[in-house]
Parts: structure tokens; C-alpha cells; sequence
């Protein structure tokens, strides 16, 4: 048996409340947290311990004796009606049964109790709060006792309840009420496919995703998010008339806000390890994220009697699940193309059953994923399923490495179609520059033949669906080698369908410099900069021939813009679609070049105006002579910023640039 000195039990515990303040840091502050809820709670369950074996050894502020970290300075602060206390674990039966037995002998009784036990969803704390049935405040957990007020991100969640309904129980002056904002299973797997194809953060559970979208200064940002919100808790209620948990729930329900699904009311312990076996078995089937299950007691009266300890109420605990975690080896790493251009590293892993389903594959994101976490080919891995199809690498096993392992780099050529790979600078991403790439075709279609770029109607997303499946088109320029026959016999079209879209394809090619170098959908290269090549240069081989350094020199157009448009006329592969696209007949018109008092001058739009579209103000600048770039730089001239404007103002004033507000730009116009 081996025998640890005092010092060494005070080292161990001042070790272990570094981490979990560490953890917790990062988790209720921060929201980026390192490592997984299941990690967690092992660090935190083995500081308990220690501390209740020699409570002379805890440290003043361990973690242990409060809620959660403090909130971010983002949001102003404000008072909970009632603490916000978390709930301790428990893992197995035994631990069940103790808890039980610990409430008997607090309430001195061995009569059984009665429980109200739900589904613990994966989500962010949140407190309501209801004045005279109106939403009045929400805000975040924080650290228990004070949270950051997100009123404005929470209204648009469309399952929150502006006001009560007042057909069913009376509704209180003053309603506090807890719940969980979640991401569905199914928008956060969208939205990790969406970031992982810009090359962005992707998130590592629907947790993370729900916290990013909850702390957004902008709640146009998070009205976007297909954020919900389950009710499961009480702050303060007055007048409050319930004698229990299970009245509350019911009475939430008639006042239109939404209970966690799938509650039930239990009265002995078997049948609450019942339900949490039950749970278990259907998490991978529900919509939404569940890591275990919460239980209650149900008379509210005994909640009162049995009130807190230190962090937690004795009348409630969480029966965590098992993690949905298994370990394997990974035998190869390949870069997979989005439809965006994106590369992705995937693994290739030695099959293992995770969660119900045998895992062959994981997507490594990208490469800064990969560089930090120091994967491998040939790495023995953990692996975890959470809120996402593929599962995710969550930590390499490198005390098992043999010496055999490989470090996996990203290929210089595409995989599918062998064009240049580039990396820009600051970014995570890879991308492929080919034009007739076959994974990004799709979506180079239907950019093709946007209102914004050939304007080709009758092109649409199943028609575009139909050409690549069948192999009709295998780039841009096939479009224009397409019979009307042909047309005629793909589904939803007819002979009259395929003769329009005939008749707009040839249309199609008579069309202006700008409009054809923006259809090509070269990164960076927009409206607004595709016009200011055309002026410049005049013609398609001046932009085309144009090295890095010349295109620098053209007015708004910065290194970076310049070096991805460099690469995409370089690339050989884009030069043949090119070609093939010119003798299909396109005949591009000179630029019309306006002349007028803004002439030479070069305006940036940020933020949403009021009486004018985007699309308005650009064409009533570029009347004038002016021009409308899509980033600030030094040769701006002015900035017009809206409504909630992005980081272009801030730019701007850096740089010194004059900022015009919506009536300055009008007043600038109509002197015009």
C-alpha cells in the first residue's frame, strides 16, 4: 500500500484546484473549453474527495465552494432572484441509492419520496424572468449569483414566449424560470459543416455553439441561429401556489413556454434507474443533445426543508451517462474537397463501434486542428461522439507511439481535379483555385448563373442537381454546348423549359467585362472589385496577364485580394475553361464608365441603412463616377457606416478615413 505524506495530499489538492478554476475558466467564461465534460468531472469528483478527507488541507476559494466562474465584461451585469446553483454527479446505482438514504435521514423519515426526473440537455444555463406575464430580463448563469444580460439574444429564440399566456394557470406578478438554450442536433451539424467549409473554429459539441451564439453582441447574429430553449427550474414566483416540482412544470405549459420533453414523475429509486437507462438508449435518436438525467424531488416543500450545500441543492442531482467515447487507431489521413473548394483532412480510423454505429472516420477539421493537437497518421486515438455525425479526435494517445507514426501534410495539388492548393495567411483553410473542380461545381454553377454574375434564369439549384449527376456538364463553359433535346428530357423540364433556357444561355453571352470576371467566382473578387479591374484594365488578357505587383497597384485592391487573384489566372486547368467560355461566342462589352462628381473617389458600405438598399446606394455612387469597394484600405475615400456596422468602421477610423452616416451620403448624392 502506498502511503502519501501530507504535503504530498496538499500539493495534489493545489494542483487539482488550479486545473478545475482552469477548466471552469474556460468553460463558463471563456467558452472554449479544452477538455470534455466527462474530464471534467473526474478532476472535479477526486478534489471533493480529497477535500472531505482532510477539509484542514482545501484551499481558501476552491472551486468546490462556488457556482462557476465570474462573467465576461461584455454585458452588464445583472442580479439573479435567487442563486443559480449547479447540481453534483452521480455515475451508478450505489451512488443512487446513497443519495436517497442521505435525504431519509436529513428529512428523518424512511418513507419513500416521491421524484420528478427529465432529460439533463446539453445546453447553456439561462434565467427568464416575467413581470406582470411580460419577458422582462434574460440572462446567463454567470457565476451563480449574477449573469450577463442577453434580454435581446433571447427574444429571438423562437420558442420563447414574449408574454404568457393567460388562458390557463393564473399568471404571477413576477416569474423567475430556469432553462437550457440548446442547439439541435441537426443546425449545429449544419453549422459545422458551413464553418468547416470557410476554413473556421469548428465547434466541439452543441454546447460550445449555443454559448457562442448567446454571447453575440449583435443579436441579428444570433436571430440567425436555430437556437431553442427548454424550461426546467424555478427562481422566485410571486404570488407562487405550487405544492410541487410536477405543478410547476404543468403550469410553464399553459403559459406557453416549453418543459423539458420526456419528464416523468418517480417514486423509488429503481424506477428512476430505469428512466436513466431508457434515456441512454434513446439519446442517439432525440434532436437535441442529452448527457444524462436530472432528478428532483418533487414536493417543493421538502426542497425547501432540505435546502443547499455549499455549490448545490440537496434535493437534486444529475445521473450522468456513460461517455459516448471508445479508443482506435487512425491508418491513413486524406484531404476530401467541399463544395466550396475547402480541404478538409479526414481520418481514416480502424473500425470501432461508438455509440450504436461502427466508426470508420473522423474529420480532423483542419490544419491548425491537427498541428495542435499533434495527430498523426498511425496515432492511437480517443475518440467521441457529441451532436455530430462524424465523431471528433479528442485526444492522441502519444505514450503509445512506436516511432512508426507520420505527420500528415496537406497535398500541393487537389485531389480531385490537380489544380493549385493555397493557404492564405491568417486563415486555417486550404483551398482549391480550379474552376472545373468536380467537387466545388455545383456550387460554381449556380454562382455562374446568379442574379449578381450572368443573371441566367431558369438555371436553378435542381436543374444545376441534375446537369452534374448526369454528367452533362463538367464545368462552366459546358453549359453553353447543351441540347435543347437533351434539356427537354431531364425531369421538371419539358421542351418549353429547355428552349427559355437555350434562349437566356445564349443571352447570357453577351455581357460585360465585369459581370463575366465576377461569374468566374474567384475568391475575394466581388461586384464591386470585378468593376475596378474592368476600369483599370480595360480588357480580359490585361486582367488575366496581370502579376501580383501590378494588381497592387490598382486602386482597393490590397495584397492579399491581389495574390488570390494572381493564383486563380495562373492555374492552367482555369485557363482552359476560359477559353472554351470565349469560343462558345461570349462577346464582352466595353465598361460604360460614368463621369460625374464622385468620380476617382472610392466608397466602402458596412452596416444596414435605413431609406436605401446596398444595392441602391452602390448604383447611385457609381452613377456619379464613383466606386464601391468591399474592404477598407488606405485608398478609401470614405467609409458610409449603418446600423450595426462590422469591424470595416472601426478600419476606418484607425486609418483616419471621414465616416458619412446614411444622411451624409444622401445629402453627398443629391449635391451630385
Amino acid at each position: 500500500m502506498v502511503t502519501v505524506s501530507l504535503e504530498g495530499l496538499r500539493a495534489e489538492i493545489r494542483e487539482l484546484t488550479a486545473q478545475v478554476e482552469d477548466h471552469s475558466y474556460r468553460y463558463h467564461v471563456l467558452d472554449r473549453p479544452v477538455i470534455t465534460d466527462s474530464e471534467y468531472d473526474e478532476l472535479f469528483r477526486r478534489l471533493c474527495r480529497l477535500e472531505q478527507e482532510h477539509p484542514e488541507l482545501a484551499m481558501p476559494n476552491s472551486p468546490t465552494t462556488k457556482v462557476g466562474g465570474p462573467p465576461v465584461d461584455k454585458f452588464t451585469t445583472v442580479q439573479h432572484t435567487l442563486p443559480m446553483l449547479s447540481l453534483d454527479n452521480l455515475t451508478n446505482r450505489d451512488e443512487l441509492a446513497d443519495f436517497e438514504q442521505r435525504i431519509q435521514r436529513f428529512l428523518k423519515t424512511d418513507d419513500p419520496l416521491e421524484y420528478v426526473v427529465e432529460p439533463k440537455i446539453d445546453g447553456i444555463g439561462v434565467e427568464l424572468v416575467y413581470e406582470n406575464g411580460d419577458l422582462a430580463v434574460g440572462s446567463t448563469r454567470g457565476d451563480g449569483a449574477t449573469g450577463e444580460d442577453i434580454t435581446q439574444n433571447i427574444r429571438t429564440i423562437r420558442s420563447v414566449s414574449l408574454s404568457l399566456r393567460r388562458d390557463g394557470a393564473p399568471v404571477p406578478r413576477l416569474l423567475a424560470v430556469r432553462g437550457e438554450v440548446f442547439y439541435p442536433t441537426e443546425g449545429f451539424q449544419r453549422l459545422n459543416r458551413q464553418r468547416e467549409e470557410a476554413g473556421e473554429y469548428v465547434f466541439a459539441n452543441p454546447r460550445n455553439a449555443a454559448a457562442g451564439a448567446l454571447k453575440q453582441l449583435d443579436s441579428k447574429i444570433t436571430a440567425g441561429r436555430p437556437l431553442d430553449l427548454f424550461c426546467h427550474g424555478m427562481g422566485t414566483v410571486e404570488p407562487a401556489s405550487f405544492a410541487s416540482h410536477a405543478d410547476f412544470l404543468a403550469a410553464l405549459q399553459s403559459w406557453g413556454l416549453k418543459p423539458v420533453p420526456l419528464t416523468r414523475v418517480c417514486c423509488n429509486v429503481e424506477e428512476i434507474a430505469a428512466y436513466q437507462e431508457e434515456m441512454e438508449s434513446r439519446r442517439d435518436a432525440l434532436p437535441y443533445e442529452i448527457d444524462g438525467v436530472v432528478l428532483k424531488v418533487n414536493s417543493l416543500e421538502l426542497q425547501r426543508r432540505l435546502g443547499q450545500i455549499a455549490r448545490s441543492p440537496r434535493w437534486a442531482m444529475a445521473y450522468k451517462f456513460k461517455p459516448r467515447r471508445s479508443t482506435t487507431r487512425i491508418l491513413d489521413i486524406q484531404a476530401q474537397v467541399g463544395r466550396t473548394g475547402t480541404l478538409t483532412p479526414v481520418a481514416s480510423l480502424e473500425p470501432v463501434q461508438l455509440a450504436g454505429v461502427t466508426v470508420r472516420n473522423a474529420s480532423l477539421h483542419n490544419m491548425d486542428e491537427i498541428e495542435r493537437k499533434d495527430i498523426r497518421i498511425g496515432d492511437a486515438i480517443v475518440i467521441e461522439r457529441a451532436g455530430d455525425v462524424i465523431p471528433y479526435v479528442v485526444r492522441v494517445l502519444a505514450e503509445e507511439r512506436d516511432g512508426s507514426e507520420r505527420v500528415f501534410a496537406m497535398p500541393a495539388q487537389c485531389p480531385m481535379c490537380r489544380s493549385q492548393v493555397y493557404r492564405e495567411e491568417g486563415e486555417a483553410a486550404y483551398r482549391c483555385v480550379g474552376l472545373a473542380c468536380p467537387a466545388k461545381l455545383k456550387e460554381s454553377l449556380r454562382f455562374f448563373g446568379s442574379r449578381n454574375a450572368l443573371d441566367i434564369e431558369g438555371l436553378g439549384e435542381k436543374l444545376i442537381d441534375q446537369l452534374v449527376a448526369k454528367k452533362l456538364v463538367a464545368d462552366s463553359a459546358d453549359l453553353y454546348g447543351l441540347e435543347e433535346d437533351v434539356l427537354a428530357s431531364l425531369e421538371r423540364m419539358g421542351a418549353k423549359s429547355a428552349q427559355n433556357l437555350i434562349r437566356e444561355l445564349g443571352r447570357s453571352k453577351d455581357t460585360t467585362l465585369s459581370r463575366f470576371v465576377t461569374a468566374l467566382g474567384i475568391r475575394h473578387v466581388g461586384e464591386a472589385t470585378a468593376k475596378v479591374l474592368a476600369d483599370h484594365f480595360g480588357s480580359l488578357d490585361g486582367i488575366m496577364t496581370a502579376g501580383e505587383e501590378a494588381l497592387t497597384e490598382v486602386r482597393d485592391i490590397g495584397e492579399e485580394v491581389a495574390r488570390s487573384i494572381a493564383g486563380f489566372f495562373a492555374d492552367e486547368a482555369n485557363r482552359r475553361v476560359i477559353d472554351k467560355l470565349l469560343a462558345a461566342g461570349f462577346r464582352l462589352e466595353a465598361e460604360a464608365r460614368a463621369e460625374g462628381a464622385l468620380t476617382g473617389l472610392s466608397f466602402v458600405l458596412t452596416g444596414s441603412l435605413d431609406t436605401l438598399s446596398r444595392g441602391e446606394a452602390q448604383k447611385s455612387i457609381t452613377a456619379l463616377g464613383g466606386r464601391v469597394a468591399g474592404n477598407v484600405s488606405s485608398k478609401t475615400d470614405y467609409v458610409v457606416v449603418g446600423a450595426d456596422p462590422g469591424s470595416k468602421a472601426g478600419k476606418a477610423r484607425e486609418l483616419g478615413i471621414p465616416i458619412l452616416d446614411e444622411d451624409g451620403l444622401r445629402a453627398m448624392l443629391e449635391r451630385g
